[in-house]
């Protein structure tokens, strides 16, 4: 087998493009370019070599969607996941309380197999919302979410004639490029399943397997299959056998693949505004939650004191300021994502829908709860790029997920501490301590048939809310690599004088100018002063969009200090400026396609955005609507016997294949634009997320 590479081409490809992306991937370039040359070889053969025309690492929603279209195209597809469920937000990480703008639930305006899967829930359910939850339209069981979308998958297979590969609690571990460095020819994975004599999987948290499941060696807790995935051995002649879609929670291929990426903050430019940075700030993204289910009961229950409980505690709170009362609090906290109400017919109501009773079952995701929010280069989650060269991650063989383990153990320990806080705590951060008092009648629910799978109770993977982003190929305006910026959709206005006393003349000037639409011609050539450039209303128009999305920008931002829990701590200022309603908005094809390879797709988290996008480009329909995307490209460039890029590398002229590639996607019920998309239409008060 030849030998896997991977830092010693990127120090080679980003050497010679460098000078098309920002001075914040000096550092990167440099750390690729000092890396291992060498050949890393496996410790023994590969296990199995399996063969697919699309390989879809990542099995949440997006790669779960990107699954789904193609094998109702037809392909064979390999599906790899590091839990056992596929579904990521609404499955492995427990926040099964769909994430949905008010018009487009109205219009039920989304991509055909989500619409399937609201479906699917109002079949099993008898309705779609169980759980009577206040904070969505639809709240339901986790377990429920992975069957429902498995069965999807086969029954999509069938339906176009697909083969599924299912390859649960398999990891990748190493890249192997072509000659130059253009594609990727094989990704080599490792599967675990219990070592004889060990417990089950999903027996431990993940800060306690996570290590293991990377490492080649079998152990004492995991026996390891190493499986090579290849294109097949009779495809067709093209500019490429396969496709390899990046579906992961946190991007794991772009950081192994060494293609330009950000993470974190952005700086404050004319394009993101809003931005409380002026260097990128690669250490603070949103919190991460591991959620957990708790049952309401009759009695009190014994509730045991975590050994580390006093750590947390200065974290936690009720965080609403209202006219409520300590058992008030909890209602309207256990209501807010309840996932089942056993006897949904009451009048006694909390924030409009039915109190507790005993049997109800609540999913938690709180702010000032179990949301861990580190964001300092001792406690940051996801490695940066210089971090990850420091450890290693980044040689042959290496990779080891790309997340601090740590970190995922304080956010475990964080989530129980909340819960115990939540039935007997008697202090609050942010509001007045009487105002909390014990409410002891519930219990956590653990094991392998509960909720989330787990005998510990917590989520299997925590619920990720950003993780690295790539920085698309030059085009037309954008000479340092695509990328979906604030301005692009947000509803702010920009004559807010935050903006003009925060921003030098020249930015706020560029900043009017950028989002004034059609009047951006007329400012320029008449000299319009900055303040009385009038300000378009409505999101900007991709011509290469493949997808569609609307959430509000909504921000869980990291905390100022280290640890996340310090007493008195804060969230670090600024973050939450962007914060606010978004238009509807379209997801362009270049924001999926990264720098120097060419046959990987970006989906989910990762695509070319900022920060501030990334917090409106996360929730369950837009990433059902991306994976769809990615999925219908991949086809179509197999196909036509193209490369994705080739679609878009003439914009603003529109390719004819680009054209056709969004009439089909259209076709199959998924479509790429809001009802009444047009520059000329500036009318979209109705479509207010919130």
């Amino acid at each position: 087998m030849p030998g896997l590479r991977r830092l010693g081409r990127v120090g080679v490809l980003l050497g010679t493009s460098i000078a098309l992306v920002s001075p914040a991937f000096v550092e990167l370039t440099a750390i690729a370019q000092e890396s291992s040359q060498f050949l890393a070889a496996l410790p023994r053969t590969p296990d199995e070599v399996v063969e697919c025309d699309v390989l879809i690492v990542g099995g949440g929603l997006s790669g779960t969607a990107a699954a789904y279209q193609s094998l109702k195209a037809g392909h064979t597809v390999c599906l790899t996941e590091l839990t056992d469920w596929v579904g990521g937000q609404i499955s492995s990480q427990g926040t099964t309380a769909l994430d949905e703008s008010r018009r487009q639930r109205q219009l039920l305006f989304y991509s055909e197999g989500y619409r399937e899967l609201r479906d699917r829930v109002m079949e099993k359910y008898g309705e779609l919302n169980p759980g009577r939850c206040w904070v969505s339209a639809s709240c339901f069981m986790p377990y429920d979410a992975h069957a429902l979308l498995f069965d999807m998958l086969e029954d999509a297979a069938d339906q176009g004639d697909g083969e599924l590969k299912w390859f649960p609690s398999t990891v990748p571990k190493d890249l192997e490029f072509s000659a130059d460095g253009r594609q990727i020819t094989s990704v080599v994975s490792i599967q675990h399943s219990p070592a004889s004599g060990a417990p089950p999987l999903n027996t431990e948290p993940l800060s306690a397997t996570i290590a293991d499941a990377y490492r080649y060696e079998d152990s004492a807790r995991f026996d390891k299959t190493i499986i090579q995935f290849v294109p097949p051995a009779d495809a067709p002649e093209g500019p490429t056998d396969w496709y390899v879609i990046e579906a992961t929670e946190t991007g794991e291929l772009i950081a192994m693949s060494g293609v330009p990426y950000r993470l974190g903050l952005d700086p404050k430019t004319y394009l993101n505004p809003s931005s409380p940075v002026t260097d990128n700030d690669p250490y603070c993204t949103q919190g991460f939650t591991y959620t957990f289910a708790m049952e309401k009961t009759e009695s009190p229950q014994p509730q045991l004191i975590p050994s580390y409980y006093l750590q947390y505690e200065p974290y936690f709170s009720w965080e609403q300021t209202r006219d409520y009362n300590a058992q008030d609090y909890y209602d309207y906290v256990f209501t807010y994502r309840r996932l089942y109400a056993a006897d949904p017919e009451r009048d006694e109501r909390i924030a409009g829908v039915p109190r507790p009773r005993p049997g109800d079952i609540s999913m938690q995701n709180w702010t000032w709860g179990n949301d861990y929010r580190p964001g300092n280069p001792e406690d940051n989650l996801i490695y940066t790029a210089e971090q990850l060269a420091e450890r290693g991650q980044l040689d042959p063989g290496g990779w080891m997920g790309g997340l601090r383990q740590e970190s995922l153990r304080r956010g475990e320990e964080n989530a129980l501490s909340f819960y115990y806080w939540f039935l007997i705590g008697a202090t609050d951060s942010q509001l007045d301590d009487s105002l909390k008092e014990p409410t002891p009648n519930s219990r956590l629910l653990q094991g392998y048939d509960s909720p989330m799978g787990t005998a510990h109770g917590l989520s299997k993977f925590p619920y990720i809310r950003e993780g690295r982003r790539i920085v698309g190929r030059p085009s037309f305006g954008y000479e340092d690599g695509f990328e979906i910026n604030e301005v692009d959709f947000t509803w702010i206005d920009f004559s807010d004088p935050f903006y003009q006393n925060n921003l030098d003349p020249e930015t706020y000037e560029a900043l009017r100018i950028e989002v004034a639409g059609q009047g951006a011609t007329s400012a320029v050539l008449n000299e319009t002063p900055a303040e009385d450039i009038p300000q378009r209303r409505r999101a900007r128009i991709y011509p290469d969009s493949i997808g569609i999305a609307q959430y509000a920008i909504d921000f869980h931002p990291c905390m100022l200090e280290n640890p996340p829990e310090k007493p008195g701590n804060i969230e670090r200022p600024g973050v939450r400026q962007a914060h606010g309603q978004a238009y509807p908005t379209q997801i362009p094809l270049r924001a999926l396609i990264p720098q120097g390879v060419d046959n990987l797709l970006v989906t989910g988290k990762g695509l070319a955005m900022s920060t501030i996008a990334a917090a409106a480009y996360r929730v369950h329909s837009y990433e059902w609507s991306v994976g769809v995307g990615a999925a219908a490209t991949a086809d179509f460039a197999l196909r036509n016997g193209i490369l994705p890029y080739d679609l878009v590398d003439n914009l603003p002229t529109l390719d004819p294949l680009m054209y056709e590639l969004r009439r089909e996607i259209e076709a199959s019920g998924n479509p790429t634009q809001f009802p009444g998309t047009s520059i000329f239409n500036e009318d979209w008060e109705d479509w207010r997320p919130w």
